[in-house]
């Protein structure tokens, strides 16, 4: 459904909330395909994306009673949909650290830095990434699009369906949300 009624999606949320299973189906039916999109771009892997598009939908029916306005269903789905895959992906990231650190203290990786700057590594690239997760929704996905998975100004635009100086301006204005966030912090 490449043009959505908004009207129509808030409808079928007002019968969702009060328990209409067959009005959820048809919400699921009418944005499955543009939440997948998103979350495959986001994962890079067709399993992983298929996990998290199941976990958003599970995550939109348990909560879909605390939707205050039905008009935003989209871009709540839209959130949703970020968060789950921006977890996942951390966490998929923590798995990985750690079969490296435990190569590592198995001498099977040859590195010629010091544990310990190993670690301070890690911890300033996660304090980045929960500051980063403290700006508003749009501009910490445009910057994870962007410097996480080093997507171009055009596909983050494609991806969040928005256009090109959209993204331009999220970016900027992230950028200096994150600066001044780290400024205060010194």
């Amino acid at each position: 459904m490449a043009n959505l009624d908004y009207e129509y999606l808030a409808g079928l949320v007002r019968k969702a909330q009060q328990g209409d299973s067959n009005a959820f189906a048809e919400l699921y039916a009418a944005t499955y395909q543009k939440q997948y999109r998103y979350s495959y771009k986001y994962m890079q892997d067709e399993y992983l994306a298929q996990d998290a598009l199941q976990e958003t939908y599970v995550t939109a029916l348990k909560n879909i009673r605390t939707l205050k306005n039905p008009d935003l269903f989209i871009a709540w789905l839209n959130q949703i949909n970020f968060r789950i895959c921006y977890d996942m992906q951390r966490k998929q990231r923590h798995e990985v650290m750690d079969e490296d650190t435990s190569n590592y203290y198995y001498g099977e990786l040859a590195s010629h830095e010091k544990p310990e700057d190993e670690v301070i590594k890690v911890d300033s690239k996660n304090f980045i990434l929960k500051q980063v997760m403290t700006l508003p929704l749009t501009e910490s996905q445009v910057i994870l699009m962007r410097y996480y998975q080093r997507l171009t100004l055009e596909e983050i635009g494609k991806n969040l369906d928005i256009s090109l100086s959209t993204v331009k301006r999220h970016l900027k204005s992230g950028r200096m949300h994150l600066n001044k966030l780290l400024q205060d912090m010194q």
